[in-house]
């Protein structure tokens, strides 16, 4: 019903089979990050969680089919275009020592999958291109993302 009224989106896990899409669990995001907030059980304030589904909502505005990567690790976000990968995308708030290897094995294995060389995690503020073998992962600030900026 939440679906059905626009309050909550749900988006698949990748599959290229309709039948396991439809079976597997899907990540949940919300029209409004307020409603989210004002409805947490949460103490503390996620701005990772925050912040992806923002560049969620602005994806899901772009009118991409959407879905998530899931293998041995996790990407946010798979973009198709006309049936074909255009990018993956993984979003945290900041990349640091802590997070990186996680937030980097997941986009590396989505890119792996697709046969892309290049994917983005989208940040609160981060600039940086970080090479991998023959793969670029850009750090985009969400805004320079949202608004359409290319990093240098």
């Amino acid at each position: 019903w939440l679906e059905d009224t626009y309050l909550v989106f749900f988006l698949p896990r990748f599959s290229w089979s309709a039948k396991n899409r439809g079976v597997n669990p899907r990540k949940v995001y919300a029209i409004d990050t307020g409603l989210v907030n004002a409805n947490s059980l949460s103490f503390t304030k996620d701005k990772g969680r925050l912040l992806e589904n923002i560049v969620y909502l602005f994806l899901r505005q772009k009118n991409f089919d959407l879905s998530y990567f899931r293998e041995q690790a996790e990407c946010d976000f798979v973009v198709f275009e006309k049936g074909k990968c255009k990018m993956v995308i993984q979003v945290c708030e900041q990349l640091h020592n802590e997070n990186k290897a996680r937030e980097t094995k997941g986009l590396l294995e989505a890119m792996d999958f697709f046969g892309l060389k290049s994917g983005f995690i989208i940040t609160q503020k981060q600039k940086d291109v970080l090479k991998f073998d023959k793969k670029t992962i850009e750090l985009v600030p969400a805004s320079n993302f949202i608004i359409g900026v290319k990093p240098n």
